[in-house]
């Protein structure tokens, strides 16, 4: 029976499963572990990142097209246009192929920074669409005037009236072309979700119903009026209820129609901001939204296009900026398991002695009898019997070789249970496997490859690239390889019950893909521990189904991610250099040998190496 660990609720027709593996749904459809084996065959090692373009583009097509047919079923007056904010994903692995697949879209760049407005001033074509959202200083405004004076169609979107008063002042010393004003308007209106806190009235961002009539009279006495052309709200990164979006859209189109009545003439654009949601979840019943893109792009046009005719204003064009729809897909995090732990309890490490106490005696006899029909019932007798040996050992009436014993056997009649049961649903086997997880060590880090999972708690989800026509038995706990006890995804019985396959990793590589993490996890990763982002990889798929390998950018090495933090790296090569020399305890010959293996660690990465 093949395992699909949800494949059909989160994978949108991406990835399909032959032969037991996870493989592309293209016309070829290359496995992942293969991809995986045809670049760790060229030296790497570690956790790979790989990039899929083709899903990009597959995300970008379902948008326009998507908003395309929903203005042609209702002849919607205004048009669409998209940006993709860049704070989701800067990294140019993702952005240079974004640009490139987007440009016949006229698809823009959304810029929060002066470093990334920089980007989009340089990979945004001319005439698409540019916005700048978030707190701006003097420096940054002008920034923006420069991308209007270079031929850019940009949107200086004003987060507060102290913003506007330095458009205004820079208005007066630049040159003719000018930005566009979008203003941000502060909605009552929330989303839904872990992210429902961007939005309201209480929310970071965005100009009150009080500043905003005053901005609009800034704007006359300045005669810049003529180019406030947007309004921009947001309610959250991830909306999961689309009423919530419903709600804001009948605030922000009235907001429209009342600026537009006050003398805004030019005002012509409502941009949404982000929070076309996604779906992680691997589990029915657990879903992360309740609406489909179509019914989003349906709403979106239905709603407007009902304010704009009851006002008798012109239907507005549509901004979105959708930064998680866009590139959660089109990365694969690709870890390998390096150990399960309870490997150790195996029977050839049983040591028996010739007179054991009566509970060990017991356990043995429990595990070479189980059968279909008593193991819930040995099960139970497992985990009493594992019980009072803890508790006779502490008292000191077994030693440590019979508590040795125990815990194997304890471990080896869960397994057996679990192979014997089979797919069978009872209440307490979850709850045992509960107790007893497997915990499967990855050669990875939380921290820096899923930041959203230790922060927020945001699952992702996660499944062996292989063996996947084999039925997983253990309930799995994964550990990354920092030294930290958060760096854990917890076997969860009720929301995230994940189970992985019983595998010795010395003797056969057993790797897990973790998807959806093209959205803010790379950006947001962390160097706890100092591991940096993993090595990665671009596959591009042709038209014939052909794959092709491009742009592998190895990990950062040790010196690097020194040197990124600001240590004089010449002086630790020197210091450890001196230290070496200085050794009594070995000779010149070794010492050589010594600086030559140093070298070799400094200039590689900092995950763990493994032969398979």
């Amino acid at each position: 029976m093949t395992q699909d660990y949800g494949l059909g609720i989160w994978g949108d027709s991406n990835f399909i499963i032959e032969n037991g593996k996870v493989c592309l749904n293209t016309q070829s459809k290359p496995a992942i572990i293969d991809l995986v084996e045809n670049i760790r065959s060229q030296g790497y090692r570690g956790p790979l990142l790989l990039r899929f373009p083709h899903l990009i583009q597959k995300q970008i097509e379902s948008l326009y097209s998507s908003f395309k047919q929903a203005r042609d079923e209702i002849d919607y007056g205004g048009s669409f246009n998209a940006v993709y904010p860049l704070k989701v994903n800067q990294y140019p692995g993702f952005v240079k192929n974004l640009t490139e697949l987007g440009e016949p879209y006229n698809y823009g760049l959304e810029a929060g920074s002066k470093a990334e407005l920089l980007l989009a001033m340089v990979y945004v074509k001319l005439g698409s669409p540019i916005t700048v959202n978030g707190f701006k200083d003097r420096e940054l405004i002008n920034m923006g005037f420069i991308a209007s004076e270079m031929g850019h169609n940009i949107t200086i979107t004003i987060e507060g009236l102290d913003e506007l008063e330095s458009i205004i002042h820079t208005a007066k010393e630049r040159f003719a072309p000018k930005p566009n004003i979008g203003l941000r308007i502060r909605l009552h209106s929330v989303g839904s979700g872990i992210w429902a806190k961007s939005g309201g009235i209480n929310s970071k961002f965005g100009l009150t119903a009080t500043e905003l009539i005053e901005a609009v009279h800034l704007l006359k006495q300045s005669n810049l009026i003529e180019y406030f052309t947007m309004i921009h709200f947001h309610i959250g990164s991830q909306i999961s209820e689309i009423n919530s979006l419903k709600k804001a859209l009948n605030e922000a189109g009235n907001i429209y129609a009342e600026l537009r009545k006050m003398g805004a003439k030019n005002l012509k654009a409502i941009n949404l901001g982000g929070g076309l949601a996604i779906e992680y979840s691997q589990f029915k019943g657990h879903q992360d939204r309740n609406y489909t893109l179509k019914e989003y792009a349906n709403d979106v046009v239905f709603v407007l296009q009902g304010i704009s005719k009851q006002k008798n204003e012109p239907e507005p064009d549509i901004f979105v900026e959708s930064g998680r729809y866009i590139s959660a897909s089109h990365a694969v995090l690709v870890a390998p398991v390096l150990e399960l732990f309870s490997q150790e309890y195996t029977e050839s490490k049983l040591n028996l002695k010739d007179q054991n106490p009566p509970l060990v005696s017991e356990l043995y006899d429990l595990y070479k009898s189980i059968k279909s029909s008593t193991a819930i019932e040995y099960l139970h007798d497992a985990i009493s019997h594992l019980d009072s040996i803890l508790t006779l050992f502490d008292l000191g009436y077994v030693d440590l070789q019979d508590r040795s014993n125990s815990e194997i056997l304890a471990h080896l009649i869960v397994k057996k249970a679990i192979f014997l049961l089979g797919n069978s649903e009872y209440s307490d086997l979850l709850k045992i496997q509960s107790e007893i997880q497997e915990r499967y060590l990855v050669n990875f880090s939380i921290f820096q490859s899923l930041p959203d999972f230790w922060g927020i708690k945001q699952n992702f989800p996660i499944m062996p690239l292989h063996k996947l026509d084999q039925r997983p038995t253990l309930s799995a706990s994964i550990w990354d390889i920092t030294c930290d006890s958060d760096g854990e995804i917890s076997f969860d019985a009720t929301k995230n019950p994940l189970f992985l396959h019983d595998v010795d990793v010395e003797k056969e590589p057993y790797f897990l893909g973790f998807f959806l993490v093209g959205a803010y996890q790379e950006v947001l990763g962390m160097k706890h521990n100092l591991f940096t982002h993993p090595t990665e990889a671009t596959i591009k798929i042709s038209n014939d189904g052909k794959f092709e390998i491009t742009n592998i950018l190895e990990s950062q090495t040790i010196l690097d991610i020194l040197d990124d933090l600001d240590y004089n790296i010449v002086e630790i090569r020197d210091m450890l250099a001196e230290r070496i020399e200085n050794s009594v305890l070995v000779d010149e010959k070794q010492k050589k040998h010594i600086l030559g293996e140093l070298y070799l660690f400094l200039n590689d990465n900092g995950y763990l190496k493994t032969v398979r």
